[in-house]
């Protein structure tokens, strides 16, 4: 991951397991098995959540834990980068 990619609501599915697999990964865990369907190319993660019958909240929840859980790999793979540029 080079950079740090923070994911919205109103993100395309398709885009962000483009950009981001690990972020469609971390979807994925929660039940949004549709980022590997055929649909994920015309609905945002808010459209997915909500056929999957989660509500406003958890959505947002969901999204703030896995932007937490992407910043912590983001930092944790920086630092490692940035220890072995220093060797």
């Amino acid at each position: 991951m080079n950079s740090l990619y923070v994911i919205t609501k109103f993100d395309p599915l398709k885009t962000v397991v483009d950009e981001c697999p690990r972020a469609g990964e971390l979807l994925a865990e929660y039940g949004l098995n549709c980022v590997n369907c055929f649909a994920n190319e015309y609905d945002t993660i808010e459209t997915g959540a909500q056929m999957h019958n989660m509500s406003d909240d958890e959505v947002n929840e969901m999204i703030d834990e896995i932007n937490e859980q992407l910043d912590k790999e983001w930092r944790s793979e920086n630092s490692k980068s940035q220890i072995a540029n220093h060797k």
